[in-house]
C-alpha cells in the first residue's frame, strides 16, 4: 500500500496534519490568505470566531479521534478552522475564475494579489495548484463543508447578492459545491449534487453523476442468469473479452456509473490516468469503505477495471478504443496501477455492475460467440484479408463449377 497516497505533500487542511515538519512552509501563504481574505470582507477575525462558535462542537465531531489537545481548546481550533478554510476558499476562487459569472464586486474574486505571488498568480495555477489540488483530495485532510458555508454566510451576510456562481441565483449548497468542481473537475456536466460532507464528497458525487435522461435508459435489475452461468465468477480481461467477441467503446457520458453491455458491446467512461489518478482513488475508496452510507460505486468500478486490465495488451486494447488516456508513461504501469487499486476490495453485489458483470459472463459462455469473434479477427480485419477471403471463395466457386461441368461432360458426352 503506498502510504504517501494519503498523507499531504504540500499543505494540511484540518487537524490531522497540521504541523507536520514538511508541510510548514505552507503556513506563512495561509497567514497571508487570512489577511487579504479578512481584508476583503471588511471584518475581523474575531467576528469570524464568534460566529463559528455556536458550531464548534459539531465541526469538531466531523472529525473522528480528533486530538484531545484540540477538543480542549475551542478557541485554537476555531482559528485553525478560519485560517485554514479561508486559504482553501482563496485557493478556489483563483483556480477557478476562468469559469466563475461573478459580480465585479470586492467580496467576489480575489484580484489583490500581486502578479508575482507564489501561490495566487498564474505561476502559481501553473506549477503549485495541481500540487494543492492533490493535497485537497485526501480523506486525512478535509475541511467540513459547514466551515465552508459558515466564512461564506459571514463574508457576504450583508452582501449576498456579491457572490454571484453561473446559475447561482443565491447563496446555497450548490454555489459551493460548483466552486469546488471548477477547480477540483472543470470538466464535469455535474448538476445538482445535493448537500455534501466536504470537497472529497463533492468530487466524487461528479464522478458518478448522471443525466436523469440518461439514467431512465439503463436497466436497474439483474436479468434471470442462464443455466451456464457460473456464480462468482471473475470476468475475463479486456484481450479475452475480445477474442470472445465482445467490442469495447466509449461511453457517451464521463460518470463512472456509465457502464453498460448490450449487443456485444461493452460501453466504459473515458478515464485520464496520470500522476495523481492513484492517490485520487484510493482516498475515495477509504471513504467509501469508513463513511457509512456514502456508497460503494467508486470501489465497484476499480474491482471492475481491475477484473478486465490484466496485463500491458489489455491497457493497450483499451487505450485504442479511447476508453483509457495514458498520461504517466507506460501501458504497463497503468496495468499496475489498477492492480494495485483493487487489493482487499469485493464487488457489491447490489452493484449495477454487478448486473454487467452477469451479462457479460453469460455471453461469453455461448460457443458460437468465439467462433464468430475468431472469424472475424482472422479472415476480416483489414481490406486486403477481406479480397483474399473473396477470393478464395471466388477460386473455389470456380473450382466446383469446373468439376460439375467435367463429370457432367464425361457422363453425357456431346453427341
Amino acid at each position: 500500500m503506498n502510504k504517501k497516497a494519503y498523507k499531504p505533500q504540500a499543505v494540511s487542511f484540518g487537524p490531522y496534519h497540521n504541523g507536520e515538519n514538511h508541510l510548514k512552509e505552507m503556513e506563512v501563504h495561509k497567514h497571508r490568505a487570512l489577511l487579504h481574505f479578512l481584508k476583503r470582507s471588511g471584518k475581523p477575525l474575531t467576528c469570524y470566531i464568534d460566529s463559528l462558535q455556536q458550531v464548534a462542537q459539531e465541526l469538531k465531531d466531523s472529525y473522528d479521534l480528533l486530538d484531545p489537545a484540540w477538543q480542549n481548546d475551542t478557541n485554537g481550533f476555531l482559528r485553525l478552522m478560519i485560517l485554514d478554510g479561508c486559504f482553501m476558499l482563496e485557493i478556489l476562487r483563483t483556480a477557478a475564475d476562468d469559469h466563475l459569472l461573478i459580480d465585479q464586486s470586492q467580496h467576489a474574486q480575489p484580484h489583490d494579489y500581486a502578479p508575482n505571488d507564489p501561490i495566487f498568480s498564474n505561476h502559481g495555477k501553473l506549477h503549485l495548484m495541481p500540487y494543492l489540488k492533490r493535497d485537497m483530495l485526501m480523506l486525512e485532510n478535509q475541511l467540513p463543508m459547514l466551515l465552508l458555508d459558515k466564512l461564506l454566510a459571514i463574508e457576504n451576510q450583508e452582501a449576498k447578492s456579491d457572490l454571484l456562481l453561473l446559475d447561482c441565483i443565491q447563496y446555497d449548497d450548490e454555489c459551493i459545491n460548483k466552486l469546488i468542481l471548477d477547480f477540483c473537475n472543470p470538466h464535469t456536466r455535474a448538476k445538482k449534487l445535493g448537500k455534501c460532507l466536504h470537497v472529497l464528497d463533492v468530487y466524487r458525487k461528479s464522478l458518478l453523476w448522471e443525466d436523469p435522461m440518461l439514467r431512465k435508459t439503463r436497466p436497474r435489475k439483474a436479468p434471470k442468469v442462464s443455466h451456464q452461468s457460473g456464480g462468482d465468477e471473475i470476468i475475463r480481461s479486456a484481450m479475452e473479452l475480445n477474442e470472445a467477441g465482445i467490442r469495447f467503446k466509449k461511453s457517451k457520458t464521463g460518470s463512472l456509473k456509465d457502464i453498460s453491455f448490450h449487443g456485444g458491446i461493452l460501453k466504459l467512461p473515458l478515464i485520464v490516468v496520470d500522476d495523481a489518478t492513484e492517490s485520487m482513488f484510493l482516498n475515495l475508496i477509504a471513504f467509501e469503505r469508513l463513511h457509512v452510507g456514502a456508497g460503494n460505486e467508486v470501489t465497484s468500478y476499480i474491482f471492475f477495471m481491475d477484473n478486465i486490465i490484466d496485463n500491458v495488451k489489455d491497457v493497450s486494447l483499451l487505450h485504442s478504443c479511447g476508453i483509457i488516456q495514458n498520461a504517466i508513461g507506460s501501458d504497463n504501469a497503468v496495468a499496475k496501477l489498477f492492480n494495485s487499486l483493487s487489493k482487499d476490495i469485493t464487488l457489491d453485489p447490489d452493484s449495477s455492475l454487478d448486473l454487467v458483470h452477469k451479462l457479460v459472463s453469460d455471453y461469453c459462455k455461448y460457443p458460437w460467440n468465439e467462433w464468430r469473434a475468431n472469424l472475424i479477427h482472422t479472415y476480416f480485419r483489414s481490406p486486403w484479408a477481406i479480397l483474399s477471403v473473396v477470393a478464395a471463395i471466388f477460386l473455389f466457386a470456380l473450382t466446383i463449377v469446373s468439376t460439375v461441368y467435367g463429370v457432367y461432360g464425361y457422363y453425357y458426352p456431346p453427341s
